[in-house]
């Protein structure tokens, strides 16, 4: 299987555009952000609920990466008159866009999971483990 992408030449992006791509994917790219994407996929959660599903992730971690994928567009909070109040978190189209470029990284880390394992046992036998 070959291939396909839209190659952009690192020189015709300005320097503060490289910078910005690179928080934005260090952002997606976290493991954190992975979890609440696909626990969100199905439909708004509550904070709590949330939490379950993600799995063991502290409350701190994820309120930190709910305000990180709030300010980058990827998901809402909204706060539902009640006592007390409920917070939901939904994703936006924005957040729904990534699911199929992480479903797509998911299936070829699971078709390369064999050679992968073979490189970082090959690397531990030569520099050890870690």
């Amino acid at each position: 299987m070959g291939a396909t992408h839209t190659h952009v030449p690192l020189g015709t992006i300005p320097d503060d555009g490289l910078r910005a791509a690179a928080d934005v994917l260090a952002g997606i790219g976290d493991r954190w952000t992975v979890f609440v994407i696909h626990a969100l996929w199905p439909g708004p959660l509550r904070h709590r609920a949330l939490q379950r599903a993600v799995g063991d992730i502290s409350q701190r971690m994820l309120t930190f990466t709910l305000r990180r994928m709030e300010r980058d567009g990827l998901v809402t909070r909204t706060v539902r008159p009640a006592v007390p109040p409920q917070v939901e978190y939904a994703l936006t189209g924005l957040g729904r866009s990534l699911v199929v470029p992480l479903h797509a990284l998911y299936a070829w880390t699971v078709e390369h999971l064999p050679e992968l394992a073979a490189a970082r046992a090959r690397h531990a036998a030569e520099h050890g483990p870690g």
